[in-house]
């Protein structure tokens, strides 16, 4: 079996070969004003982080278009939203300060990757700057941005993620909470009453 696996650098660049110039070069190693304008547009961003014991958390964020805000061109300012308190990104944060970012606005086909160092910032001049209609956040996650370069758009290209025919339906799988109740049974051999996809929803409402 292992005969079939990638274990050397120089195995893997014999398979794929170098990297292109131009992907080598489009990495900045700070927000310029398209990586600014595009920032400023996604209302979507998924989250990476790493523990200090290497395990690995993404985790979705999402607000109005331009809920994270840029304040530099080295910082940016990610508004930390009602949750369910696991706190695996957060926690993470404070265990190796390592993130990195995937913006995404409906409609591209491209995104926007951020890499650097963060700190959960209580400051009130940054948890000013992320007030919205419904709250202040508890705390903000303060970015020091490192590298940035733009991804291109062949994933989303392949997976056709915009296109409304693509959608599945919802009613193709059972609810979140009948899922985690099955998933919760056999894997920890408890009971919990399962929400049904409207409950779950009106819940959500609630703390949106």
């Amino acid at each position: 079996m292992t005969a079939h696996h990638i274990t050397t650098l120089t195995a893997l660049r014999q398979l794929y070969g170098p990297a292109r110039e131009r992907s080598l070069k489009k990495e900045i190693p700070a927000l310029d004003a398209h990586a600014t304008q595009f920032i400023g547009l996604s209302p979507f961003v998924v989250m990476a982080s790493t523990g200090s014991a290497g395990d690995m958390d993404a985790s979705p964020r999402g607000g109005e278009p331009g809920f994270v805000k840029v304040t530099h061109a080295h910082t940016l300012l990610v508004p930390d939203a009602p949750g369910n308190n696991r706190l695996d990104t957060l926690e993470n944060i404070i265990a190796t300060g390592r993130i990195g970012l995937l913006f995404m606005v409906p409609g591209f086909d491209e995104t926007l990757r951020v890499n650097g160092h963060a700190v959960l910032s209580t400051d009130p001049a940054d948890l000013a700057l992320c007030v919205d209609a419904r709250r202040t956040p508890a705390l903000v996650i303060r970015v020091a941005v490192e590298s940035v370069y733009l991804h291109c758009a062949k994933a989303f290209m392949r997976s056709k993620l915009w296109d409304a025919s693509r959608q599945a339906d919802r009613a193709r799988l059972p609810s979140m909470g009948e899922m985690m109740r099955d998933q919760i049974r056999a894997f920890k051999g408890e009971e919990i009453e399962a929400e049904t996809q409207a409950q779950m929803l009106e819940r959500y409402r609630q703390s949106l």
